[in-house]
């Protein structure tokens, strides 16, 4: 990547006082038009217009001055590997009737592999960015893999309900090390401007996973055993196994002279944490996720995404028998419906590729150059309306029976919703605390996963005793409600930062 250093005509600056590397009260400052003399060297991009945060160091094992191509390949990597939960996660949601035919259980006996699975996702999140903030980003990813693999290979293989349903615990544990991750990744290699887009793409990924899961499965199921769904399943887990021998470490010690930087040697001894840059103790980082949800941003936005993502994933794990007992759905039809949810969470990602821009410009240009961490939550206003409406309709659709068109459309509205409100909430805490990019990054998986967890269990059982348009109605309330958490924050989010200042670990180092 080329880079340059800043040249700025003084007479046409404002004088500011700011940090290129770490935000401070007054927020990033990005447009060189603004910045003063003082900072006439700073590295920009090629063009000359966009500060680079963090300035890259002169050194060719820093991340971000690695190649474009070799960017990419880690991000298309961690995308891949971030896909992979939800989607094997969600193939419980459609296989519930051939496995409780087949074990001779109830349905709701066999969902409870779904609950167990969305449970683990969560908890082994946190352990994921502890662990990696002490033996490095890719050997915790190189070993948790190798664990989602052989624990596929398990679900697939399982001869009785009880070992599927351990198989399926021990399995969201592992496997979602890319997803609760990711943001580490994406801050280690991507400058600050570059971060939403990057984070829009891996975010994709996420969202559409619980989609591209039932839909899969319901083809399977249609021709096939159940088991066949797992075995799709592992053997794209090992597609990414493979994939993860092709990329490299990325943590990068920035408070290290040049001069004291350690030297690479070989890719091998990096994979298994035996190669890395020095750290704090153990006790420092497995303490890193309790530090940073003590920093109220950071706890109400997993609270905004608990109650967001809880009805999508509520939806989603039970749509198979609202159609298939309301509308006959066959396994086939059921595989086309789940084609609504894929649409709109493209659609969520196309769209989030420019809008997220467009709004941190338009904010810069309105604030002299400067943008704060909380010009990323004005998108969450168009996403509320989106999921709020989705939401309304699809339970009055249930409720009186209405053409399944309505429920294949609003069910992708909320769905392209909670697209855009996922890579807003993740840019918005990565802008505010980029020294605990992997711990923020991990409570909001915590937020979704707990979500799911709440609404799998209480959903089918709500809706048949209440009636959908009510129940419905109550989640399209609490959703509308969520909205005020966005609000709050951008007005008062700055000055709560301000006030509890970065996050500080045990033998504080300055680089996580």
């Amino acid at each position: 990547m080329s880079h340059k250093a800043a040249t700025v005509d003084k007479e046409k600056s404002e004088p500011t006082q700011h940090s290129t590397d770490q935000l401070n009260s007054n927020g990033y400052y990005l447009d060189t038009q603004y910045l003063d003399g003082d900072h006439r060297d700073l590295k920009t991009t090629a063009d000359g217009h966009t500060v680079l945060i963090p300035q890259p160091i002169d050194d060719p094992n820093d991340p971000l001055n690695w190649s474009n191509r070799k960017k990419h390949l880690i991000l298309f990597v961690i995308t891949w590997l971030a896909f992979l939960p939800d989607y094997g996660s969600s193939m419980g949601a459609v296989t519930l009737i051939p496995q409780a035919n087949q074990w001779h259980l109830s349905e709701n006996t066999i969902q409870h592999n779904l609950v167990g699975n969305l449970f683990c996702l969560g908890m082994g999140g946190l352990f994921t960015v502890a662990l990696s903030s002490y033996f490095g980003r890719l050997p915790v990813l190189l070993f948790w893999q190798l664990m989602a693999l052989g624990t596929g290979i398990w679900c697939a293989a399982a001869k009785s309900f009880n070992s599927f349903l351990a198989a399926r615990i021990v399995n969201g544990f592992f496997a979602i090390a890319a997803q609760a991750g990711g943001l580490m990744w994406i801050n280690d290699i991507f400058f600050f401007h570059e971060r939403p887009r990057k984070i829009n793409i891996w975010s994709g990924g996420v969202i559409l996973s619980p989609y591209l899961g039932p839909f899969t499965a319901a083809f399977v199921i249609w021709k096939l055993s159940w088991r066949w769904a797992y075995w799709i399943y592992s053997i794209l887990n090992g597609v990414g196994l493979g994939l993860i021998l092709l990329i490299d470490e990325t943590h990068y010690d920035r408070g290290i002279p040049t001069e004291q930087q350690p030297i690479w040697k070989s890719k091998a001894l990096r994979m298994l944490g035996i190669e890395r840059h020095p750290r704090g103790s153990f006790l420092r980082s497995v303490s890193k996720p309790f530090v940073a949800i003590c920093k109220i941003p950071v706890a109400l936005i997993v609270v905004y995404y608990f109650l967001n993502f809880a009805w999508i994933i509520g939806v989603n794990a039970t749509i198979s028998t609202w159609l298939t007992t309301f509308y006959g759905f066959s396994p086939k039809g059921l595989g086309l419906f789940y084609f609504s949810g894929i649409t709109g969470s493209i659609l969520g990602e196309v769209f989030g590729h420019w809008i997220h821009d467009m709004i941190g410009r338009f904010y810069i240009k309105r604030h002299n150059g400067r943008i704060d961490p909380e010009a990323r939550l004005i998108i969450c206003y168009l996403a509320g309306v989106l999921m709020a409406v989705g939401l309304l309709i699809l339970g009055f659709a249930l409720q009186y029976h209405w053409h399944w068109a309505y429920l294949a459309v609003f069910d992708g509205m909320q769905v392209a919703g909670i697209n855009l409100a996922t890579t807003a909430v993740n840019a918005y805490l990565l802008d505010s605390y980029p020294e605990g990019s992997g711990e923020v990054c991990a409570w909001i998986t915590v937020g979704r996963t707990l979500g799911g967890f709440m609404a799998t269990y209480i959903e089918i059982p709500w809706v048949a005793g209440t009636g959908a348009a009510k129940v419905f109605g109550v989640q399209t309330g609490i959703t509308a409600a969520a909205m005020l958490i966005p609000l709050f924050l951008q007005l008062f989010g700055k000055k709560l930062r301000q006030l509890q200042g970065p996050m500080r670990f045990l033998g504080a180092r300055k680089s996580a």
